[in-house]
């Protein structure tokens, strides 16, 4: 929760640093700017070759099932074992071998189990050791075999028609990036283009295009049909995040590129270099859990505080008179308006004041128990009715009025992506700190973070910073 305050005028407020001809140019790229229009995503890669593959093995492994009389229900037990135990790739282009150890695993965990299933509830059925580990190696071999073409068969289409790609970083060190890819196409991928703030430090025309404004990377896009963009290095992910967000809007996937460690373990590669596929925005799955956990709470929490609301409406009636309940306009996600309820501590002058001035919380107009409002955040309460209509979450960015959206997404590139998730009564900002007279840059910077690494688990630990910050603010 958050109690609102004065700040400094839009127009006087630092812009986002990142590189400055992208950033700047016509603001068009970044948060202010507009990509080519959205374009649907690229198709994923279809599950079923792979389903069918896993199916045939364990058909195969079943025929030693049958090899004396039919058993229908053990071969549905051990294929629907296989299907539901079968490894996903973890790796955008994977290589059977370096699947092979899960899949015999696996493999092996469906067979035991099986025997033991066997074993316990028909006994007179109960499968010999040599047809266990016949049934086990066939199904292994199978499935190897099956999964080893299907791989071999989408390298083979990803090397004929690699995906264009765009880099986006450093001149000198996307352009080391670019050209490595290139010198193995059977990353599947193909650079057309760096993107960076300026061509300082290449000789004159060596290398690919590097484009410097949002004209020139729009035009890569669209002409080249650009599906995939690497970022080298993790602070271009900090810097640049309203372009990332931007080109993940416009269809691409975003690749994360580590040029200074090499390529261990289960993460990712291109051309030898660690990569991560990012996930950009609040399109990801877990929107239906995070709704569940708004109604769920904000309907207790309205059950439980709802005679506290009633004793602060009373009081505040006699205290200052009629009229409890503020409404005002806000922006919630995508841009549409709503309107948010709170318990009314200050009366506007007028409706311009109330839509273009932020209040402060120790006006000297204001009286005692208002301030006390304030203070402990009890006059937020009624946003509760907000979250549990939709027009909010508990944990969110906080929403701003018309009027403030206009000139702080004119004034910070990242402001308007904000609106990608459902405005919050609290949210990472305000557990950092970032209420009141504080740094609009920064609380777009805090907000977006929370949208791209958005968990629930996540929002159940802003929950629980929230409530023992108004603990320790209504003991101080």
């Amino acid at each position: 929760m958050t109690a609102e305050s004065t700040v400094p005028s839009p127009g006087a407020l630092p812009r986002d640093r990142g590189f400055p001809a992208v950033s700047v140019v016509s603001q068009r790229l970044g948060g202010g700017f507009r990509l080519p229009a959205r374009r649907p995503p690229a198709r994923p890669v279809s599950r079923v070759p792979l389903l069918a593959a896993d199916l045939t093995a364990a058909l195969c492994g079943a025929a030693v099932l049958t090899a004396d009389r039919p058993r229908p229900l053990l071969v549905a037990v051990l294929v629907t074992g296989a299907i539901v135990l079968r490894p996903r790739p973890v790796r955008s282009l994977p290589m059977v071998l370096d699947e092979l150890p899960a899949v015999c695993g696996r493999i092996a965990v469906v067979w035991l189990g099986l025997a033991a299933l066997v074993a316990a509830y028909a006994p007179q059925r109960a499968l010999s050791a040599r047809g266990l580990l016949l049934g086990c190696a066939l199904h292994a071999a199978m499935s190897g075999a099956g999964r080893g073409l299907v791989h071999w068969r989408r390298r083979l289409a990803l090397c004929r028609d690699p995906r264009a790609a765009l880099v986006v970083g450093p001149a000198a060190t996307a352009q080391r990036v670019a050209a490595a890819v290139l010198r193995h196409p059977g990353s599947g991928v193909r650079p057309v283009g760096v993107v960076a703030g300026h061509r300082d430090g290449l000789p004159g025309g060596e290398g690919l295009p590097v484009l410097t404004t949002g004209e020139e990377v729009e035009r890569a896009l669209i002409q080249n049909g650009v599906r995939a963009v690497l970022t080298v290095g993790p602070a271009v992910r900090a810097e640049q995040g309203p372009l990332l967000r931007a080109f993940a809007e416009s269809g691409c996937a975003i690749w994360e590129v580590d040029v200074d460690f090499p390529a261990y373990g289960t993460r990712d590669r291109i051309a030898g270099f660690s990569c991560r596929r990012l996930e950009l925005g609040a399109g990801r799955r877990g929107g239906a859990g995070k709704r569940v956990l708004d109604v769920l709470v904000s309907g207790t929490l309205l059950v439980l505080v709802s005679p506290l609301l009633l004793v602060c409406a009373a009081a505040l009636r006699i205290t200052d008179g009629p009229g409890v309940v503020f409404r005002q306009e806000r922006v919630g996600k995508d841009g549409r308006p709503f309107t948010l309820l709170k318990l009314r501590t200050h009366r506007p002058a007028d409706e311009r004041e109330a839509a273009t001035r932020w209040s402060v919380a120790d006006e000297r107009e204001m009286g005692r128990f208002c301030r006390f409002l304030r203070r402990t955040s009890l006059d937020e309460l009624l946003q509760l009715w907000n979250v549990l209509r939709g027009d909010m979450s508990l944990v969110g960015p906080r929403p701003e009025r018309p009027y403030f959206v206009a000139q702080f997404g004119q004034a910070h590139p990242g402001y308007a992506a904000r609106h990608r998730m459902r405005t919050g009564i609290t949210g990472l900002a305000q557990v950092h700190g970032l209420r009141g007279d504080t740094s609009i840059e920064d609380r777009a910077r805090f907000d977006n973070a929370y949208i791209d690494d958005w968990s629930l688990w996540q929002d159940v630990c802003i929950l629980l910073r929230t409530a023992a910050a108004l603990v320790r603010s209504a003991g101080s």
